[in-house]
């Protein structure tokens, strides 16, 4: 279970976050959504320690990350399986090193108990034969899932996606829709999903908030997000820029 109180974060004067609070619950999938600037990548940095907030708190299994030291944060972190927004993968590593690359850190896996974590990683994203392509030979839907693949290979209670179909297609979106489903049902994992793809929170998440200048708007189901009259939630999930300006008038 994940747990934010009352989260505040201010950069060079301007607040970004200010009293975020809500819980995420053991096996749900969780979508954060909102416009560029709302907020949403540093909440998200806030739940795996990468930030400390100015004010507030963010638990995880009842120990207080926001104020772990770095060594305490490291065992907390190899609970959490992280999938980056472009991948993140070394240019200069295969497929296959890149997996190893985490299995290593956060694992106690060597020789054949590691290959065999990686093959099994890939073949959970359908990207069977790929472990000594480089990173330059993968398009990016592959990269994606070679992203996945790296992140579930550690075996983890967490997974957190950073925009996890940015730039991809319509196909290829639906696939990693599959996958973060098929990873939350199969291994009954707590999924975060920070995301601007409103097709991904109607397909993929149970509950969801929307950020607004950094507070929560909405915080409901995907069901409720469509029945919403709010102009602000109807104007980010109909992409029409003039609801609000007609309000105004």
């Amino acid at each position: 279970m994940i747990k934010v109180n009352d989260l505040h974060k201010t950069f060079e004067g301007k607040q970004v976050l200010r009293g975020v609070g809500f819980t995420v619950n053991t096996g749900e999938t969780f979508g954060i959504i909102g416009k560029s600037g709302s907020g949403k990548s540093v909440l998200l940095k806030h739940l795996i320690g990468l930030l400390k907030p100015d004010v507030g708190e963010v638990w995880i299994d009842d120990k207080l990350i926001s104020a772990m030291s770095f060594r305490k944060l490291q065992r907390v972190r190899e609970k959490i399986g992280m999938v980056f927004q472009f991948g993140a993968l070394f240019d200069s590593m295969t497929v296959s090193e890149n997996i190893e690359l985490a299995l290593k850190k956060l694992t106690k896996l060597s020789g054949s108990s590691l290959n065999d974590r990686v093959t099994e990683s890939l073949a959970s994203v359908g990207l069977e034969g790929t472990e000594k392509l480089m990173p330059s030979e993968l398009s990016g839907g592959m990269k994606k899932r070679v992203g996945i693949a790296r992140a579930i290979a550690i075996k983890p209670e967490y997974m957190f996606y950073d925009e996890p179909t940015t730039g991809l297609d319509p196909v290829m979106t639906d696939t990693i829709n599959r996958l973060i489903k098929k990873f939350k049902t199969d291994e009954r994992i707590t999924t975060v999903v920070v995301t601007h793809e409103m097709l991904t929170v109607y397909d993929v998440v149970d509950r969801v908030i929307l950020l607004h200048e950094g507070k929560i708007q909405f915080d409901g189901t995907p069901e409720d997000i469509k029945k919403s009259d709010d102009l602000v939630v109807k104007q980010f999930i109909t992409g029409d820029s003039t609801l609000l300006l007609q309000e105004s008038r």
